[in-house]
């Protein structure tokens, strides 16, 4: 197999969650452009139909589910809907996610729930209907999990997004966890972990620390709008086939500093 047939994701489908814009739509036409069918899943049908109309303009195929994957009762319709769509799924993108900043001492137990219950439970429950519906019956599968450079340490304490950063962390090692399990299956499953990229999520923050994030990151600059597409193809595709249960920092080398 040639290096280009070992990045191609022709005849590929993808379902990806929180697609619909900001980081999920920048993997979503990453892994459309080299071929791929998609399904974008997001809480809001307007800002789905602007993402497929934007896929479309670009020659990309995809289709639109309206969900909320902190109800969780929506995974199997989810799946049951995209394999009508698609035949079968053979890349899952897990990048749905929320933030919230508060201290540690004052943080709310409704902005924790509803962080781990996004951030952490719908990737599993999102992989596990996948899997059972799809890949295991298949016996293949890549799996995709967007984590953050938040879960490969501590904040600055000006930061104060505890429930994230251990949101985060906990999807890092459920990315190991679970690849260690499905690895008889033929599933990969990686995690991405993105640094600070301009988004509705990180404007807040980024407009009281841009500039000193970018004096500590070694590349000098904030992550920009075709910065996580590599890593997205690497990891959907055949380039791939053995890695699994690892991650990737795309942050500019915050993490390293």
């Amino acid at each position: 197999m040639s290096i280009k047939q070992l990045f191609d994701l022709s005849n590929k489908t993808a379902l990806i969650t929180g697609g619909s814009r900001g980081l999920g739509l920048q993997i979503a036409q990453a892994l459309g452009e080299m071929g791929a069918t998609l399904a974008l899943v997001a809480r809001k049908k307007d800002e789905l139909t602007q993402a497929q109309n934007h896929l479309k303009l670009l020659g990309i195929t995809s289709f639109i589910i309206v969900a909320d994957l902190q109800d969780e009762t929506v995974f199997t319709p989810i799946v049951t809907q995209a394999m009508s769509d698609l035949g079968h799924i053979d890349i899952l993108v897990n990048n749905a996610g929320a933030t919230w900043g508060a201290p540690a001492e004052d943080y709310p137990a409704s902005a924790w729930h509803k962080l781990m219950n996004l951030n952490i439970n719908a990737m599993f429950f999102m992989s596990q209907a996948v899997a059972k519906a799809s890949m295991i019956p298949r016996q293949y599968g890549k799996i995709i999990n967007v984590a953050s450079v938040a879960g490969l340490r501590g904040n600055p304490s000006a930061m104060q997004t505890i429930g994230y950063n251990t949101s985060k962390g906990a999807a890092v090692n459920h990315t190991r966890a679970l690849a260690a399990e499905w690895g008889k299956y033929n599933i990969n499953v990686n995690a991405i972990c993105p640094g600070f990229f301009p988004s509705k999520m990180t404007k807040g923050l980024l407009e009281k620390m841009e500039e000193s994030i970018i004096r500590k990151t070694p590349m000098g600059r904030l992550g920009g709008d075709e910065d996580l597409m590599g890593a997205a193809v690497y990891l959907a595709s055949e380039a791939s086939r053995h890695v699994t249960g690892q991650y990737i920092a795309v942050d500019g080398g915050s993490c390293i500093c």
